[in-house]
């Protein structure tokens, strides 16, 4: 299995070596050359499976023997041993074939460690192997951080430096990060918002001369593939669980960066049967303004009640534009070059169509977000998180067929954003897990830098083990 570059300029990389790339040399994505694909009859033998036992079936044609059988299975096994729910990601029904799929099980209580946990064992796998030492730089809107920092804090191959905007997630979010006290882990909080945060790293990526030459960057983000891969596997899971390859089912997803939704949309290539696959927004619309106007636009960013999804720019969505400019590196490297100019993007009529083919799309402000929480909790006293609850109101509100399973992804724990909990008027404050009951109580530690790059650069040369 080789893996490609979305701009078409780059060499063609392994499965190993497009992991520790992170972005390609010529600012593309890293996408596979081909698509595995699964007949009816497959996927129906996998029906009583474990996560696990899934996991390895889904992943490992994208792996392609570079690490063997039995160690990614360990790899595997190791990973989704840290969750808190045997099943790994259990659904909830929550009205009439509407199912809640929970991602929160992990031990950041968010969606990003699926992918997360396992892409921290898989890096220490590759580089003990390799005998490297890399530094890890991210960026994050409040969840990727903290499960990138659990992921890796104890390899001692990676120096980890996780960049969130300051005083812009919550509490929770920014304790779950900078308690961590490990050595090889360092937070910046960047006097900016998280497009700041991603363009710092994406732009360092094009630059790495502020490391040693025994040094280089990898990636945590969705532009790591990954990533993308271990999140195709819940997709199936949830599938499977509902009666796939059987009967189709459907999927609501809150949408930030991409990522998460794309890996979907590459369930459904792969031979999942998924009749919708519904992109919902907060207020930062770009998405839904898409699909819905062909308006791919910048606007002023939005500081909301879910901000996870406080992201203008979305960086997945450029494997989406791959796909459908039918894989012409060429024209993406023109598109995303006069996006980077014009801050403006309109799809082709035919990829337009495309798009519109393969998700619909909607956007809820703050205020209908706090009720959908608020209504959920008094119909069922089922508690949602901001984010969930806007994937929810979007399935409602876009839902084609009522025959078929809509399986909302429920993207982290509602204790995560007391703030909305607390707006939608439930009684109290949603309580946190007992692993992580004493989180108030633990000491911090964290830089604030200006949004000034050549800053965050020698902040990240003075402290690299």
């Amino acid at each position: 299995m080789k893996y490609i570059s979305t701009r078409g300029q780059a060499p063609a990389l392994t499965f190993e070596e497009a992991i520790l790339a992170g972005l390609a040399s010529d600012g593309g994505l890293y996408v596979p050359e081909t698509l595995p694909q699964f007949s009816a009859e497959e996927i129906a033998s996998w029906a009583g499976l474990s996560y696990q036992e899934l996991a390895f079936k889904i992943m490992s044609p994208f792996v392609a023997g570079e690490v063997p059988d039995d160690d990614l299975r360990e790899l595997i096994d190791k990973t989704y041993s840290t969750f808190r729910h045997d099943a790994i990601a259990p659904l909830v029904q929550t009205a009439h074939n509407e199912f809640i799929l929970e991602l929160f099980q992990g031990p950041t209580l968010a969606f990003k460690d699926f992918a997360l946990q396992f892409l921290g064992n898989l890096l220490d796998y590759v580089l003990k192997k390799r005998n490297q030492r890399v530094v890890i730089m991210g960026a994050t809107s409040g969840d990727t951080g903290s499960a990138a920092i659990e992921g890796c804090r104890h390899s001692d191959n990676v120096d980890i430096f996780i960049l969130h905007p300051h005083n812009r997630v919550s509490e929770v979010q920014r304790r779950q990060m900078t308690t961590v006290l490990e050595k090889n882990v360092f937070n910046i909080a960047i006097d900016g918002n998280f497009d700041d945060c991603q363009n710092m790293v994406k732009n360092s990526f094009g630059d790495q001369s502020f490391l040693p030459e025994d040094r280089q960057l990898v990636a945590v983000n969705s532009i790591n593939w990954a990533r993308i891969m271990a999140q195709i596997v819940y997709y199936f899971y949830a599938g499977l669980a509902l009666g796939a390859p059987h009967r189709p089912v459907a999927f609501s997803v809150p949408t930030g960066n991409f990522g998460d939704i794309f890996a979907g949309y590459l369930a459904k290539r792969m031979g999942l049967p998924i009749d919708q696959l519904v992109v919902a927004t907060n207020a930062n619309d770009i998405l839904h303004r898409c699909i819905s106007n062909n308006d791919h636009s910048l606007h002023d960013l939005v500081h909301s009640l879910s901000p996870s999804m406080d992201i203008m720019v979305s960086s997945n969505f450029e494997r989406m534009l791959f796909d459908l400019y039918d894989r012409d590196g060429n024209a993406i490297n023109e598109l995303m070059a006069n996006f980077k100019q014009t801050g403006k993007l309109a799809l082709s009529d035919t990829a337009l169509a495309k798009a519109r083919e393969l998700f619909t799309s909607y956007r809820l402000d703050d205020d209908a977000m706090i009720k959908m929480i608020a209504d959920m909790w008094e119909n069922t006293e089922y508690l949602l998180d901001p984010h969930t609850a806007i994937g929810v109101e979007a399935a409602r509100k876009t839902r084609r067929r009522r025959d078929i399973p809509m399986v909302c992804m429920a993207t982290a724990h509602p204790a995560k954003f007391p703030e909305a909990v607390r707006k939608a008027g439930c009684p109290q404050d949603p309580a946190l897990p007992h692993h992580m009951a004493d989180l108030f109580e633990r000491e911090e530690r964290y830089s604030v830098q200006p949004n000034d790059l050549n800053a965050v650069h020698q902040f990240i040369a003075d402290n690299m083990r």
